[in-house]
């Protein structure tokens, strides 16, 4: 019987994982696997190894393992892998499938202009918008947030887009932020985070501080539960599944 195990990273806030809770379930509507479980990586319960024993214990044979995840760094390419092997080694008689990141996808970035114009500011000469990253010393974060900073200044006509981190990597938030209202009349703060907890909420008081010495400051919302989101998700499903299938026709497992 085929399942699927939707990983999200957890939060210390109930909000947070509410949040996401609501979002894979929305996700799930449109996926026509019955069998599914939500779990995750940190700071929220059930974790990776329950969420297993779960699907397990209610006949799952063939499990796709998403991993709800913006871009690949090192949950992805170490912390989850690590867990799907422990979980081969304690159920060899399940076959797993592991899915993909979201990744740098237009569609997203779209998500991206539509949150900026949720501000109401208006697109200007001396508007920068500053593009905050969650952060990895993973190389591909850097080169995906630039690659994503690209295609918004495309879309969007901005005058400047810069990039800037909340971890990890380097310019930090706050010197990104002390940069653009620096050198900028107005800037466009935009978070590329999934969910709402302490990121979010360290962003806004950051720029509560700055905005109290009198500087024009906007903050976009974070990408959230937005179509484009739920259909991006929906797809790493089908794709994580359909490799699962295409095993099993191929005769690698039955």
């Amino acid at each position: 019987m085929k399942a699927v195990l939707y990983v999200s990273h957890g939060s210390r806030r109930k909000e947070a994982t509410d949040e996401a809770l609501h979002f894979l379930q929305t996700v799930h509507q449109q996926i026509g696997v019955p069998l599914h479980h939500i779990c995750f990586l940190e700071l929220a319960h059930p974790d990776f190894h329950e969420g297993i024993e779960r699907l397990v214990r209610k006949g799952a044979t063939k499990v796709a393992v998403l991993p709800v995840l913006l871009l690949s760094a090192g949950h992805y390419f170490k912390d989850i892998p690590e867990k799907i092997e422990r979980a081969e080694a304690r159920f060899p008689h399940i076959e797993f499938s592991y899915g993909e990141p979201l990744g740098v996808q237009e569609r997203i970035v779209d998500v991206l202009v539509d949150r900026i114009q949720q501000t109401g500011a208006v697109m200007d000469t001396e508007t920068n918008v500053l593009l905050v990253g969650r952060g990895s010393r993973h190389p591909d974060t850097k080169t995906s947030i630039e690659r994503i900073a690209r295609l918004l200044k495309k879309k969007t006509g901005a005058p400047s887009v810069e990039v800037c981190y909340l971890a990890a990597l380097s310019p930090s938030f706050e010197e990104g932020l002390k940069e653009s209202v620096n050198h900028n009349e107005k800037t466009i703060v935009v978070p590329y985070l999934w969910f709402t907890g302490v990121l979010i909420e360290s962003i806004k008081q950051k720029i509560n501080e700055f905005a109290a010495d009198g500087y024009e400051i906007y903050q976009a919302s974070y990408l959230g539960t937005h179509p484009n989101m739920v259909r991006a998700a929906a797809d790493r499903v089908h794709e994580a599944l359909g490799h699962i299938r295409e095993q099993s026709d191929s005769g690698v497992s039955q």
